[in-house]
């Protein structure tokens, strides 16, 4: 790792940018420069947006509502926090994966605004199965929901590194491929956080769901779309916070 390349606490502000539509204080252009060396961050991102919503929830089980209520509020909190970035990538995937021919026509079908029959299925899947897995969660461990948050954001440096851009331009083109050392710092920090805030069984469990996630989006980007983009770092995260949660919930409701 070049010198360059270095954690800075400036990178912490760039990730919140890149993964978070919440308002964060300006940074130089230098710093918006080197996005790819700030990736290492990109846990934190969960921890801001989950940990948020994870109060959110708390909040409603306080005042007595029914642990189904309180997913559905911490959900919500979630969406918004993040600008639903996630949620639109896998919805812009599922649409370009299984509607298009080609890679060509599979990418451009992923830049098209509107949202098709493969798109909204993959949203209310994802919407619903989360929502299933933190009722069975919110009351008990919401901090389990802030774990798998940061943990599914903690392999999306390393498949920025693996996987080429499918496109020449976009979001994950421009950013480039992070450094070998960034990736594996993103996910020392990540299991730390995850660690801290919900114990080591649920940070196995996160990571092994996150990792599985990472996988899946990229066995069959690479087969799609020979590649990766944006959308499809979005498709991991929701991935592999679906496994991760889904794990998590089996294994609570059966202890």
């Amino acid at each position: 790792m070049q010198k360059s390349d270095l954690p800075r606490p400036s990178d912490i502000i760039v990730s919140m940018m890149v993964l978070t539509r919440l308002p964060m204080p300006s940074v130089s252009d230098a710093a918006l420069a080197r996005v790819a060396a700030a990736t290492w961050a990109f846990p934190l991102a969960g921890v801001l947006v989950a940990g948020l919503a994870a109060l959110a929830g708390h909040g409603v089980i306080l005042a007595g509502l029914l642990p189904a209520v309180a997913a559905g509020v911490l959900l919500a909190v979630q969406i918004m926090a993040s600008g639903a970035m996630h949620e639109d990538g896998l919805a812009r995937v599922a649409n370009g994966f299984w509607n298009g021919e080609t890679i060509k026509r599979r990418l451009e079908i992923m830049r098209d605004d509107a949202i098709g029959s493969f798109g909204v299925i993959a949203l209310v899947l994802s919407i619903g199965v989360r929502w299933v897995a933190l009722t069975a969660l919110v009351a008990s461990a919401p901090q389990v929901a802030v774990a798998c948050a940061v943990m599914s954001r903690a392999f999306l440096p390393m498949m920025m590194r693996v996987q080429p851009p499918a496109r020449d331009d976009g979001m994950s083109h421009d950013i480039g491929a992070p450094p070998v050392l960034t990736c594996l710092l993103a996910i020392c920090v990540a299991a730390g956080l995850a660690t801290l805030i919900a114990g080591g069984f649920v940070t196995i469990i996160a990571t092994a769901g996150a990792l599985g996630g990472a996988v899946i989006a990229g066995l069959v980007a690479r087969v799609k779309i020979d590649g990766q983009t944006g959308d499809v770092l979005s498709a991991a995260q929701q991935i592999g916070d679906i496994i991760a949660l889904c794990l998590l919930a089996s294994l609570t409701v059966n202890m």
